[in-house]
This record gives C-alpha cells, sequence and structure tokens, in this order.
C-alpha cells in the first residue's frame, strides 16, 4: 500500500512514517517544516526506496494535486496539524488556517483524485485527532465515540471543525473517510515545549519543573508507537464512516506524571544531592484548563482487537532511555522559537 502521510516530520507522523515503513508500505511525506517539525525523525527510513518527502503545505492546493498525481496513494493519513494548545491561546489565527483550511484543502485535493481515478473502493482518508475535541470531564465517565463535541481552547476548536469536515465530505460525497481521536501521546522524538520533554529536559539542566495550577488536571497517556500501531489498524480495517477512539488506558494526574519521571531520572542519572522532585514548581494555571480526559476504547478493542501494549511506567522509562541518549536530537530544537518560555498565559 502507497499511504500520503501529511505532517510525517512531527513527533506522531514520523512514528507513522518508520513504523509504516518498516512494514513494507511505501510512504509518500508531506510535511510544510513548520517550527515543531524535524527531519530527523525519519532519518532512520529516509533512505529507504519505500520513502519520499514532498515539501509542502497542506493549504496548497496546486501543490496538493501535483502530489497526488505525481505518486498516486492508495490512502491519506492526515496527521499535518499545529497542536500545541499554550501557542494556540497566543495565536489562535495558525490554528484555524492550518487545522482547518488545511484539511479543507486536502480533502478537496483527495475527492478530485479519488473521482478522477474512477472512485475506488479501496482507497481511504484516515483523519487523525484528538480527545481534547470532547471537552472536559469530571471525576469520573470516559469520551465515547458518541461523546458529543465541546471544545474549550482555540486548538480543540480548530480540530473539532476538521473531524467535522471530514465526516461531511463522507457523508455528502462518499470519500471513504475513518476518523480516529486519541488521547495524549508521549515517547521518543516528542518536540521539546510538551509536557514530558519538558520536565526531563529541564530536569537535567537543574531547572524548575513547571506544573499548571495545583497538578490535579488528568490525561490518559498513550505511548506513541502504540498509537502508530493503531492508526495503520483503523486504515487497514476500520469501518468506512466511523470513528475510533484510542487511549493508553494510562490515567495519571499531571502531579503524579511529574513525580513518576522524577524517580525514573532519580535511578538512572541520580543527583549528586536529593532528588529531581525537589525542583517541582507549581505555576499558573493555564487559562480554560480542561480538568481532565479519558477515553474508553472499548470500539477498537472489540471490532479490531487493539489493546495498548505497555503501560505509562514502561512508556516512561523507554521515554527517558531516549531523551538521555539523544542530546544531539533534542539540544538544536531548544533553540527553536518559543521553546523554553511560558506561552498560553493570555486570560
Amino acid at each position: 500500500m502507497k499511504l500520503l502521510v501529511t505532517g510525517g516530520a512531527g513527533f506522531i507522523g514520523s512514528a507513522v512514517v518508520r513504523l509504516a515503513v518498516g512494514r513494507g508500505h511505501s510512504v509518500v511525506n508531506l510535511d510544510a517544516l513548520t517550527y515543531a517539525a524535524c527531519l530527523d525523525n525519519v532519518a532512520s527510513v529516509a533512505d529507504s526506496p519505500l520513502y519520499a518527502f514532498e515539501h509542502a503545505d497542506i493549504r496548497d492546493r496546486a501543490a496538493l494535486d501535483r502530489i497526488f498525481a505525481a505518486h498516486q496513494p492508495d490512502a491519506v493519513m492526515h496527521l499535518a496539524a499545529e497542536s500545541h494548545v499554550d501557542r494556540s491561546i497566543d495565536g489562535p489565527g495558525d490554528f484555524i488556517s492550518t487545522n482547518v483550511t488545511g484539511t479543507y484543502e486536502l480533502l478537496e485535493a483527495a475527492r478530485a483524485y479519488w473521482d478522477a481515478n474512477g472512485r475506488p473502493d479501496s482507497f481511504r482518508f484516515h483523519h487523525i485527532s484528538t480527545d481534547e475535541v470532547f471537552g472536559s470531564l469530571g471525576a469520573t465517565g470516559q469520551f465515547t465515540e458518541e461523546t458529543p463535541y465541546d471544545p474549550r481552547s482555540p486548538y480543540s476548536a480548530s480540530k473539532a471543525a476538521s473531524d467535522h469536515l471530514a465526516q461531511a465530505w463522507h457523508h455528502t460525497y462518499g470519500l471513504p473517510v475513518v476518523l480516529t481521536n486519541c488521547s495524549n501521546n508521549y515517547g521518543p522524538f516528542h518536540f521539546p515545549e510538551k509536557l514530558i520533554p519538558v520536565i526531563i529536559l529541564n530536569a537535567l539542566a537543574g531547572k524548575p519543573l513547571p506544573i499548571y495550577g495545583d497538578g490535579s488536571n488528568v490525561r490518559d497517556w498513550l505511548y506513541v508507537e502504540d498509537h502508530a500501531d493503531a492508526l495503520l489498524l483503523v486504515l487497514t480495517r476500520g469501518a468506512v464512516g466511523r470513528s475510533y477512539n484510542i487511549g493508553g488506558e494510562n490515567e495519571r494526574s499531571n502531579l503524579e506524571l511529574v513525580r513518576t519521571l522524577c524517580a525514573i531520572l532519580d535511578d538512572k542519572r541520580p543527583k549528586p544531592q536529593g532528588s529531581y522532585a525537589d525542583q517541582i514548581t507549581f505555576v499558573t494555571d493555564r487559562p480554560g484548563h480542561d480538568a481532565r480526559y479519558a477515553i474508553d476504547p472499548a470500539r477498537i478493542r472489540n471490532e479490531l482487537g487493539w489493546r495498548p501494549s505497555v503501560t505509562v511506567e514502561e512508556g516512561l522509562a523507554r521515554t527517558v532511555d531516549w531523551y538521555l541518549a539523544n542530546e544531539n536530537w533534542w539540544r538544536p530544537l531548544q533553540e527553536r522559537h518559543g521553546v523554553g518560555q511560558r506561552l498560553g498565559v493570555r486570560a
């Protein structure tokens, strides 16, 4: 199968690219190479005859038409998106432009290509999204595929809009769409502005470990390589027109997560004195910070037989090992715009 993966130089997209090539799929990686992208993420497959790279923006319809015509993909896996909530608070326009307008342009280019090729039943457009579109949970309950949308940030609102577009293109035009909504990802190649890499790298640098509010916000943590496996499964076996929630079944509060990371670091790279947990610092909360996300993954488990393969403790240990061994990857990224700065403080 030949896959067109948008955003394949990003965190989740590059995991999909690496896994797909490793499984023998041909992959065309379409990426605009904006601030969070890094071609080093796919260096391990860059020389494979199964891999091709296209530097293009999903908002550029002419470029999309050229890429579809040149590569003739069997499926699209759409991961390209602006994705950092804090950045969306400071600059929502980029999120609307890329996540909404860009998804529209990609859907239209895919539809035109699909029509021109006789509307093959085998074609798939896999739209990859987030559980944040469902809003915030209380102390109990989980998001299902039937949970009403209730986005609370510019980021989640833009992703909700893109979900609706993908579903509308299926129902209106018949485009063979599958959709997935995932919980918080973590693992190797995670861009160093997100919580887990921030904690690891700040700990190693002797800096404060910032936790928003009182650290009680809860997320369901999904190891990125498990997520990539689930995405390829949905692409090949998921029912057209259906959505699947992908969760890690690993709920932790932010404070619990940070303390776990500190304990792992204490074991793997001990400080001369004390614990990394001594560096924990509570900071002003993010505006509109959702209290809890949790996914009910029953549909993907029951219909497709998928479950995550690692616990959060196992995945975090692997992640710490990777960051300790790959300073040459993360060190240059710390110089990019906004990394290491507190963003998203506008109320």
